[in-house]
């Protein structure tokens, strides 16, 4: 694990907020010198504290009016059966985020679907009758609370 400082820290928080600020903005924000910014910047990226920047569209204007959870059961526990299924679940657009759990369900699963038909479809025609899958138990996301937060620093 990288040693983080407090100004370590407050440009983790800086860059979660807005992953655009330039060195000289971040260097306002910390009252540091813009190439002393742009030196920690790259230091957090290149020792994967931070691993990626992204920009997050608003589904509903990109068409994708249904998001949901869903629950995967599998039917086997072999290797190769959870091979086979994380190879699915990275191949479907719809399936944006991917977790192995404990408990009832082996897999949760965040997708984001066009209508309620587009999610039926890809329950009923591609992940129920993959040959890992055992059950499956959807959530439709009823209205988003608290969208994707900065992570705790």
């Amino acid at each position: 694990m990288t040693s983080l400082d407090p100004t370590d820290l407050r440009i983790i928080e800086a860059l979660q907020r807005d992953a655009h600020l330039t060195s000289h903005q971040l260097a306002e924000v910390l009252n540091l010198s813009a190439s002393q910014a742009g030196r920690r910047k790259q230091r957090l990226e290149q020792d994967g504290v931070i691993t990626r920047y992204v920009a997050r569209p608003d589904p509903t204007k990109l068409g994708l009016g249904v998001q949901a959870f869903v629950q995967v059961q599998t039917a086997t526990h072999t290797p190769e059966a959870h091979r086979s299924f994380l190879s699915l679940a990275r191949r479907q657009p719809e399936i944006t985020s991917a977790w192995t759990l404990t408990g009832e369900a082996d897999y949760l699963l965040r997708v984001f679907c066009t209508d309620l038909a587009a999610l039926n479809t890809l329950v009923q025609e591609i992940l129920l009758p993959h040959a890992a899958v055992g059950r499956v138990q959807s959530q439709i996301v009823m209205d988003e609370i608290k969208p994707d937060s900065p992570l705790p620093t």
